[in-house]
């Protein structure tokens, strides 16, 4: 070595694993961080508050708090509009590669993907699928002194004059009220398209609107009709359940008891960004399915009036896979598919 190039190795030496040290702390990888969580993370509702969406995320971080199955912040972010549509659009493409920021959905994530009108270019493949928390099923519901008082004789009745009877559901055209009221209608040989259906701006005004007298029957959330029902307002004429329910609707019989081979499963889910991270999938399989597990979980849900159903990321993606063609074959029958 010549003299005087001692100091030149010397600083190279020292600089080498410097800048090495550099490039992986500033690299990001589909391994993500081994630590992870290690700052607060954000549930994202799609909709206002006091909704489905928002009670699922304020439950969801309620209870993960309490547990102490997440140590960090968890916050709820409440982003309407679209019916989950415009928030989806920003989680699929400005936050693809956020592990700390999830979301919370339903069948509104297949159906606005699938429908014609107002549609979204993103869905569920958009987003890494983690779990379905619970579930809720669809109710045909009249007012207590309606001349219907069976699932069959209303379907008998629309069947004869669909012009007839008036249907309404507390969401749009083509959206999951509308659906889980045709949906009966369809399987009984009604043309979908005939139904005469009036949309509400959300399931309060469709209630109101069937005491009012100014809809025979509407489509609801099965959770959402207990208390009128308790309070003698209103009979519930069917659900979509595959199975009785139990407590206030133990005694409504399912379609399929009604001679109508129909359920439709209106489940609440959670997701992570497409380009979710592996250490942060695997954190969230290993802690959804705790939370599941725990008595707080079962208690929460239990007070909101929720079935439990827990699906992993795996199995909640094969329900997807399934649920999206029979909301396809459905808009297909009604003219508002793509």
């Amino acid at each position: 070595m010549k003299k005087g190039n001692w100091k030149n190795w010397l600083l190279a030496g020292l600089l080498i694993p410097s800048l090495a040290a550099c490039s992986t702390s500033g690299s990001s990888s589909k391994t993500g961080d081994s630590d992870y969580p290690k700052k607060s993370i954000a549930v994202v509702a799609p909709s206002g508050a006091g909704g489905g969406w928002d009670l699922t995320a304020r439950s969801l971080t309620k209870v993960l708090g309490e547990t102490k199955l997440v140590d960090q912040t968890m916050t709820v972010e409440n982003k309407p509009g679209g019916g989950g549509a415009v928030y989806l659009a920003e989680y699929a493409t400005q936050h693809k590669k956020d592990d700390y920021k999830l979301y919370v959905n339903s069948p509104p994530i297949l159906i606005n993907n699938l429908k014609k009108e107002g549609n979204s270019p993103y869905g569920y493949k958009n987003t890494t699928p983690l779990a379905q928390l619970t579930k809720d099923f669809g109710a045909i519901v009249v007012k207590e002194d309606s001349k219907y008082n069976s699932l069959k004789e209303l379907m008998e009745a629309v069947k004869k004059d669909p012009k007839s009877v008036t249907a309404a559901g507390g969401s749009a055209p083509g959206s999951m009220d509308h659906l889980v009221a045709v949906l009966p209608a369809y399987k009984s040989g009604v043309d979908p398209k005939s139904v005469k259906y009036v949309s509400y701006d959300g399931g309060g005004e469709a209630i109101a609107a069937l005491l009012g007298g100014n809809a025979d029957y509407i489509a609801t959330d099965a959770s959402a009709v207990g208390e009128f029902l308790k309070a003698g307002k209103v009979k519930v004429l069917g659900v979509s359940a595959t199975e009785r329910l139990k407590g206030d609707l133990a005694d409504v019989p399912t379609f399929k008891e009604e001679g109508i081979d129909a359920d439709f499963t209106i489940w609440r889910g959670i997701f992570g960004p497409k380009e979710m991270s592996d250490s942060a999938k695997d954190f969230w399989t290993k802690t959804l399915k705790d939370l599941d597990e725990s008595k707080e979980w079962q208690a929460e849900l239990e007070r909101n009036g929720w079935e439990s159903e827990f699906k992993d990321a795996e199995e909640f993606t094969s329900f997807l896979e399934e649920q999206e063609k029979q909301v396809e074959d459905l808009l297909k029958s009604l003219g508002m598919n793509k």
